[in-house]
């Protein structure tokens, strides 16, 4: 089964992502140590990014899934892309493989 299948399946546990307000993401990630991944393309990376992110290309899947499994399941890990569809996506992914507690920015950096 693709990576894209499983992402989009009928059993995606998407109840354990939390969506969370720009204040509530900035404070969240200011208050507290916690793994801060910015999915969007390298390019849209440097364009800007929030302080202290790390760059997953969620498009680079082989990338992408060597960085997430190098994170610690049992952390706290925030998204985010560049308007929140593909944080949605890769926050399903996360929790399929295991996080506990995966966070999404609502509207993305462009919200930001």
């Amino acid at each position: 089964m693709s990576i894209f299948s499983q992402l989009f399946s009928a059993n995606t546990k998407n109840a354990k992502v939390k969506i969370l307000t720009r204040d509530t993401f900035n404070e969240a990630i200011t208050s507290q140590k916690v793994h801060l991944i910015d999915v969007r393309t390298p390019n849209e990376f440097d364009a800007g990014h929030i302080k202290g992110a790390i760059n997953l290309n969620f498009f680079d899947q082989p990338t992408f899934q060597k960085g997430i499994e190098k994170l610690n399941k049992n952390a706290a890990v925030y998204l985010y892309c560049q308007s929140g569809n593909r944080s949605k996506s890769a926050s399903k992914f996360l929790v399929q493989m295991g996080f506990e507690h995966v966070f999404d920015l609502q509207g993305g950096y462009s919200n930001w």
